[in-house]
């Protein structure tokens, strides 16, 4: 992945108004990043995250507009393909579309929807990609599978990129890493959530289990692995000025990985380099958008590297 260039996206979730959400995004668009993400979740604070990608990509001419991620069990696939490919329409080609299982139980629970085991989901997942493949594809699109059956169906807008829109994967475990590798462009490395859905296994953390992640994405990409883009999302920002000491309160067990960054701006550029040029790590999610204001300069620094 040699002379892979950095990107950077942040996940926005929310706004009181039509006039702010649109105010965020061009505020975003100007300020080193590429994508703005939102999540899907159908509990808490959050926008909905088809119509909040529209007003954004209205609101803006270059910034690319994704989820992190739609949760599958949501939405039907056939529902999904003709919404992405009517948004990638609308924002002349901007939108990257990140999927994912589903994974919070209270999102369940509240909806009154089945949560299965993770194996599944995980199943149900990986049909799901290859009913949206299908369906963005250009010729009436059939599919019998254990769970979703598609007849002969032909949508109509197709995505303007071709063959689909940008496809992101991701997670923490094995099977989802593995179906990543195959299946996406981008490959997000994160935590392993716990399979009842209360939240992310504290276990799956540090430095080894990190890089081991890395190595199975590798070996389950086979000749795909040069083509895809690699990404994490950044939990915690720690930015001090150089004349700061820094205590090791602010220490965790995730300093390794590039899901931490602690230090100055030059520490942080330096670690990013670093994973980009020594294991392949080229996308940075900024997780909480209360972290902007610091990181903004460390993006702009290394947009255009």
């Amino acid at each position: 992945m040699a002379g892979r260039r950095f990107r950077f996206g942040a996940v926005v979730r929310g706004a009181a108004s039509g006039r702010e959400w649109a105010e965020k995004a061009r505020r975003l668009e100007d300020s080193g990043f590429d994508v703005l993400l939102v999540p899907d979740h159908l509990v808490g604070p959050r926008l909905a995250p088809v119509a909040a990608l529209t007003a954004a990509a209205c609101a803006t001419t270059r910034l690319r507009v994704g989820t992190l991620v739609f949760a599958n069990d949501f939405r039907h696939p056939a529902v999904l393909a003709k919404e992405t490919a009517t948004l990638d329409l609308l924002s002349d080609g901007r939108l990257e579309v990140g999927l994912g299982t589903g994974w919070m139980a209270a999102d369940y629970a509240g909806a009154g929807l089945a949560f299965e085991p993770p194996g599944t989901r995980v199943d149900r997942l990986a049909e799901a990609v290859a009913v949206l493949k299908g369906l963005w594809g250009d010729e009436p699109f059939t599919h019998e599978g254990t769970h979703y059956r598609i007849t002969a169906l032909d949508q109509q807008p197709k995505p303007v990129q071709r063959p689909h829109p940008r496809l992101l994967l991701g997670g923490g475990g094995r099977r989802m890493l593995r179906l990543a590798a195959r299946e996406a462009d981008v490959v997000n490395l994160g935590m392993r959530v716990r399979p009842d859905g209360t939240g992310p296994d504290g276990t799956d953390g540090g430095l080894k289990t990190f890089l081991a992640k890395i190595d199975t994405v590798c070996e389950a990409a086979g000749d795909r692995y040069d083509r895809l883009e690699l990404g994490t999302s950044i939990m915690q920002l720690g930015v001090r000025k150089p004349e700061e000491s820094w205590s090791a309160a602010h220490t965790t067990g995730q300093d390794e990985t590039p899901q931490v960054l602690l230090g100055t701006h030059h520490d942080i550029a330096d670690k990013l380099r670093h994973w980009r040029d020594e294991h392949d790590i080229s996308y940075y999610v900024l997780h909480h958008e209360r972290d902007l204001p610091a990181f903004t300069p460390i993006a702009e620094s290394l947009a255009t590297t």
